[in-house]
């Protein structure tokens, strides 16, 4: 009974954080618009405008009250597994417009290697049977955790989870691919760029990239749970926490 209120109560947070989220988003959509329509159409410097030689800006970003109650959020998580080394940090919106060296000075990362992301990806050919994440080894959906500096290659992603089963499971009953963003959006309670496998909605299986493992010094960079919000974490602690396969999965 017990374990079923926790349940309940945990399931009841993630759709509020989910909502919050919405409503957050679409308040920062409608900033944009009213900013654009008082400048008479200018936004003043746009994607293009980003190059490698632009300062950047090293003052903090203000953080949103969606961008803190997701920090506190997965940092109990994380304290609660026993992770003690990792950091949450606030990044300008317009991050992603900027080149893979001005993410890693932001972010004060070891090198552009050091900066990761997740992928949703779905199996389209599993047995009709098999609809959830319940079996890691034969699930619909993996999380694939890779650096920004690598191409996913989805053929040694179906040749391992195709081996996890030993050949039990015939090779055409695997086809790993993206799953669409709403999807994806749906299974962890994160929209695109903001996706990280602490505190999804949906407790998806875990490949993460050896290329990774491998890093020097370990500790990497990846979604934080909102796109403004990264999270730092120890490679060692990150592992012991999310029980991840790790492989190579990149070109």
């Amino acid at each position: 009974m017990v374990e079923e209120a926790a349940a309940r109560v945990a399931a009841l947070e993630q759709r509020q954080l989910f909502i919050l989220q919405s409503i957050a988003n679409l308040e920062l959509r409608l900033s944009g618009i009213k900013k654009l329509e008082s400048s008479g159409g200018h936004t003043g410097s746009s994607a293009g405008d980003c190059t490698s030689e632009d300062p950047i800006e090293r003052r903090e970003p203000a953080k949103t009250p969606i961008c803190d109650i997701v920090e506190q959020r997965l940092s109990k998580l994380l304290q609660a597994a026993g992770a003690s080394e990792f950091v949450f940090k606030t990044v300008p919106s317009d991050y992603y417009d900027r080149s893979y060296e001005q993410r890693r000075d932001l972010l004060s990362a070891a090198s552009v290697d050091h900066l990761c992301k997740s992928i949703v990806m779905v199996n389209t050919q599993a047995h009709e049977s098999v609809k959830d994440c319940s079996d890691r080894k034969n699930s619909k959906y993996y999380v694939i955790v890779i650096q920004y500096t690598a191409r996913l290659n989805a053929e040694k992603v179906k040749a391992f989870v195709h081996s996890l089963n030993e050949g039990k499971i015939p090779k055409k009953r695997f086809n790993l691919r993206l799953a669409p963003e709403e999807e994806s959006n749906q299974l962890t309670g994160f929209e695109h760029n903001a996706v990280t496998p602490i505190g999804m909605r949906t407790d998806i299986p875990v490949i993460l990239s050896d290329a990774i493992v491998q890093l020097s010094p370990r500790f990497f960079w990846l979604g934080g749970g909102e796109v403004d919000l990264k999270l730092g974490t120890k490679t060692d602690e990150f592992i012991k926490i999310v029980k991840p396969f790790i492989t190579d999965c990149t070109y």
